[in-house]
């Protein structure tokens, strides 16, 4: 008896094949179907797609027609060779991400890497990590240092020459606002500020003005003061000083706000 031939109509297409191997209407397991789909689908011969994993064509083969498997160290890179996920190459749903997509795509490239540069990506991340641990340096800052005392009752009147010499201290609230220092000399301003503290001293016009009631540093003629602001009258804190008055001529001169006393642990050296 003569064999029916096939017509033309009646030949599977490629489509019907690769939906039967991914439905389950093929023999062969369904890992072996969905390298061979994919493996078309991206174009790729059987040598070649061997070749850019270095393994034979007989291995391709074998994976393809269910007489073997690729190795667990291989599927990544077979992965990125045919362009797919884990997920599609086991017919998983990939699960709806709970990180952002950034990282997701991250975590799918680290994935895709080879043992030996996963163990370096690992690698890089700890040392990271540690050096993230590490607390960053103190910041440091450069203020300038009158050796000219502040009189904190009343000085002799001798000449200020004004001289300064930097000094470097560690940055904090109050050294962020002050850009000179000078040394407290009398006790006209117990008990806040003593003999020999080192105030810090915002200068004028650099800060805002001086108030009524706050604490300023003033030239008076050829002497330096730390004092309170008052109605034309310069005060101590300390009862048995009375106020400073002065006349026209002295020519009060506002250097600046005294912003607090130095700690003489922020100092460097």
């Amino acid at each position: 008896m003569p064999r029916r031939k096939i017509l033309p109509s009646e030949a599977p297409s490629a489509a019907k094949t690769a939906e039967d191997r991914l439905s389950g209407n093929s023999p062969l397991p369904a890992l072996c179907a969905r390298i061979r789909l994919f493996r078309e689908r991206a174009g790729l011969e059987q040598k070649e797609l061997a070749a850019r994993l270095g393994v034979t064509a007989g291995a391709v083969s074998n994976w393809e027609t269910g007489r073997g498997r690729p190795d667990l160290n291989l599927l990544p890179a077979l992965c990125r060779e045919l362009g797919i996920s884990f997920y599609e190459l086991f017919g998983q749903s990939a699960p709806q991400p709970s990180v952002p997509r950034a990282q997701q795509q991250f975590l799918e490239r680290f994935l895709l890497l080879t043992p030996a540069h996963r163990t370096a990506v690992e690698g890089l991340t700890e040392a990271l990590l540690a050096a993230q641990d590490v607390p960053e340096p103190p910041r440091i800052r450069k203020l300038l240092f009158f050796d000219r005392p502040l009189a904190a009752g009343i000085g002799d009147p001798t000449e200020w020459e004004g001289t300064a010499s930097p000094l470097f201290v560690y940055a904090g609230r109050e050294t962020e606002r002050a850009d000179c220092v000078f040394t407290v000399s009398g006790d006209s301003m117990e008990p806040a500020y003593c003999h020999g503290d080192r105030v810090l001293v915002s200068r004028i016009p650099d800060a805002a003005p001086l108030q009524p009631g706050e604490v300023g540093a003033f030239l008076a003629g050829n002497e330096t003061y730390i004092k309170v602001l008052g109605r034309g009258v310069l005060e101590s804190l300390n009862p048995a000083y009375p106020p400073l008055r002065f006349d026209e001529e002295a020519g009060i001169r506002l250097i600046g706000r005294v912003v607090g006393i130095l700690d003489p642990a922020q100092i460097i050296g």
